[in-house]
């Protein structure tokens, strides 16, 4: 294209601009802050990375933003792993229905399924055969290109609800789930508050791939942030390692809660699916990964650790343990 040295790149405002006076602008809609933001822009095209990640509201958003010159079509590309076909992509792609239940026009939102497979001679040989390795609902979605399914999970989708948490909650939990695989699964991290009427709020996810300091740094960030009384973590899979790293990083003092749990997996999200069931559960806003693999996760075949869901077991059972319902794991 012949265009070295002539790009114009804005480290402050992320942008480039290209000698025939086009603009590529990179932003992010990870927040409500940063969706408004778009609102002064108009833009020919727009191309969403990881649209299983982006809520429809804040897509509709960003489609009022596309208004190419005169002849210049309009185009919003997306690209993402299959999420849970509860996800407004399947709706809208395969069932040709809005969330909102109207059709989908004929002429509008095509789609196209690419694998790993099919792109294999531009990948690492290791790439591929690490894919197969995965557990079943992760080796579905990103090695086959496959949507989960709610059917034979704890959570329905419908369960979720949204409500930003009072400023004064009475308690506030970072619930942890260390890795317990030598490959380096993530660790959950998951914060949860419950206000003075029996509520509970899941306020943030920050799990994430990391070293122990890494992760450690990420609890204590959130522990700070929250204004967390406690983390919790299980004793007997990883705890103690999960007390020793916060001690070995940390510089400050870290209430940390260690659990003994005697019962499985599925036993122990039972009662926490049971709250949000009642309605006693409220997300401050959409998590989108935490919420497929709570609707997706099958525990009869459960071959890894569901770390988002467990952490965030974690973390409303200490805060029912010492609520209403007196939910404890011994």
């Amino acid at each position: 294209m012949n265009i070295e040295g002539k790009v114009k790149l804005n480290h402050s405002d992320y942008y480039a601009s290209f000698p025939n006076k086009s603009r590529l602008v990179i932003g992010g809609l990870d927040d409500k802050d940063r969706v408004e933001k778009i609102l002064g822009t108009e833009w020919a095209s727009i191309f969403v990375n990881e649209a299983s990640q982006v809520s429809f509201d804040s897509i509709e958003t960003l489609l009022t933003r596309i208004n190419p010159p005169k002849d210049v079509p309009p185009r919003c590309l997306f690209d993402y792993n299959p999420p849970s076909k509860k996800h407004w992509g399947y709706k809208i792609f395969h069932e040709r229905v809005f969330p909102d239940g109207r059709p989908v026009p004929d002429n509008d939102y095509g789609h196209i399924q690419i694998n790993p497979q099919d792109n294999k001679e531009n990948l690492a040989s290791t790439y591929i055969p690490q894919l197969e390795q995965l557990s079943g609902r992760k080796r579905q979605r990103f090695l086959h290109g496959e949507y989960g399914d709610e059917e034979g999970a704890l959570w329905k989708r419908s369960w979720f609800k949204y409500r930003t948490a009072p400023e004064s909650l009475q308690r506030v939990v970072i619930g942890v789930d260390p890795s317990g695989s030598k490959a380096g699964d993530e660790i959950g991290i998951i914060a949860a508050g419950r206000d003075a009427e029996g509520k509970y709020y899941i306020l943030g996810d920050y799990t994430l791939h990391g070293t122990p300091k890494e992760w450690s740094d990420e609890v204590i960030a959130a522990y700070n942030h929250k204004q967390a009384d406690a983390v919790t973590a299980e004793k007997n899979y990883g705890g103690e390692m999960v007390e020793s790293t916060i001690t070995q990083f940390g510089k400050q003092q870290i209430n940390v809660k260690l659990v003994t749990a005697t019962r499985g997996k599925a036993v122990r999200a039972e009662p926490i699916s049971a709250l949000y069931e009642k309605g006693l559960v409220y997300h401050v806003e959409e998590f989108p990964e935490l919420e497929d693999e709570l609707c997706t996760t099958k525990f009869e075949d459960l071959t890894k650790s569901p770390n988002r869901l467990d952490a965030c077991v974690w973390a409303l059972t200490e805060l029912a343990s010492e609520g209403d319902l007196n939910i404890r794991f011994v």
